[in-house]
Order: C-alpha cells, then sequence, then structure tokens
C-alpha cells in the first residue's frame, strides 16, 4: 500500500510592530504591525485552495495572529505547540544590530564565545530536534492532507538546515526565511521526499531583528 502523502507547510510570522528595534525573542506581548496583519491575510488567501486540515502555532503572540485569518478561512481552531516556540536568546530585551547596542558592550562578550553552538542561546541541535518533533505531530494529525504550522526565523531555518544534512552554524544574513514566509515538508508516511519554500506575502530582509 502507498503510504500518505501529508504535507506540513510550516509559515514564519508576519512583520511586528516593534518601534524600539529590540531583539524580542520570547517576551510577551508583541504583537503583528500592520503591515503583519496584512502579510497574513495574503497568505490565507495564498493557501486558499490548499486541503488545510489543522492549524497549529507557537504560544507566541504574533504566531497566533498570523495563524488566526488562515484557521478562520478554513473554519479550524488554531492549536498550540511549545515544540514551534522561538528560540531562548540570552540578548531578549537588547538593541544587538552590528555596530550598535549590546554588542558595543565588553559584559555582553562572554555571551559570543562560541558561535557554534550557539553560546548566547538554545543549542541549534536542540532547535531542529524540538522543530522536527512538532512537524512530525502535525503530519501526524492529518495524514493525506496539509497542515499548517506557525513559527519563527531562527526556529524554521534551523529545521530546514537539519532536515537537509546542512551544518547548523551559519550566517543570519543569509537565512532564507522572510516573513510570512512558507518552508513546505512533503512527507510519504513519515519519510521527507520533498521541500518547498515560497514567498507568499512577498521578500524581506532576513537582516530583520526579532524573528
Amino acid at each position: 500500500m502507498t503510504p500518505p502523502r501529508t504535507v506540513v507547510h510550516v509559515l514564519r510570522h508576519g512583520e511586528v510592530h516593534n518601534p524600539d528595534g529590540i531583539l524580542y525573542g520570547r517576551i510577551p506581548g508583541f504583537r503583528l504591525s500592520d503591515t503583519g496583519r496584512r502579510q497574513a491575510r495574503v497568505v490565507a488567501e495564498a493557501l486558499a485552495g490548499a486541503d488545510l486540515a489543522a492549524v497549529v502555532a507557537s504560544p507566541l503572540q504574533r504566531a497566533q495572529e498570523t495563524a488566526a485569518p488562515i484557521a478562520a478561512a478554513h473554519g479550524l481552531e488554531i492549536g498550540t505547540d511549545e515544540g514551534l516556540l522561538e528560540a531562548g536568546n540570552q540578548f531578549e530585551g537588547l538593541k544587538v544590530a552590528v555596530g550598535d547596542g549590546a554588542l558595543r558592550e565588553p559584559r555582553h562578550w562572554p555571551k559570543l564565545r562560541d558561535p557554534f553552538t550557539p553560546s548566547w542561546g538554545e543549542p541549534y541541535l536542540q532547535i531542529a530536534h524540538r522543530m522536527l518533533g512538532a512537524v512530525h505531530r502535525a503530519r501526524e494529525l492529518a495524514p493525506g492532507r496539509e497542515v499548517l504550522c506557525v513559527s519563527h526565523q531562527l526556529p524554521i531555518w534551523t529545521l530546514r538546515r537539519f532536515v537537509t544534512g546542512q551544518r547548523l552554524w551559519h550566517d543570519p544574513r543569509r537565512r532564507q526565511c522572510g516573513l510570512a514566509s512558507l518552508t513546505t515538508l512533503v512527507f510519504d508516511g513519515a519519510e521527507l521526499t520533498q521541500l518547498r519554500y515560497s514567498e507568499p506575502a512577498g521578500p524581506s530582509d532576513p537582516r530583520k531583528t526579532g524573528a
């Protein structure tokens, strides 16, 4: 018997209202901007014809708000999975642009001692494992159909590098994971057979702080 083909779309949330330009990470209360809400509606339109059976999101507000119009369009409730959460980061609440803010202060430099793990936040391998677990839980919700997971830039990019066999440490400026972009994983049974990327809401700068 041919195993069921199940499609799991992993969506990065839309643009966040962040007038102070901090790295907001897991800090609660960061909502979508007007542009972010528009991006979520555009993705909902792009997925209007998808055979979505479930929508699951990170517990953070920006992910839940991005999921809302898509779930509503398909008459679905939003499930929550902690495995889709933003990566932990010791620079949360600070400005971390290159040449600016926290990175200029010597007291923060010990946090940067190991870029390969990394030393300033949740280990890449831990991120990859929890994200892959969330994706497989989503896949098991609707064999033979489509499921949407809403997450954050670094977790999605780490997942993608992990499943394609690439090293997990990387240059953040080269991430292919724009705002409201879709990283789509296609499974035949439990086996990953395809990976696709699309930007239904248009391109965005991968260096944008936050995730």
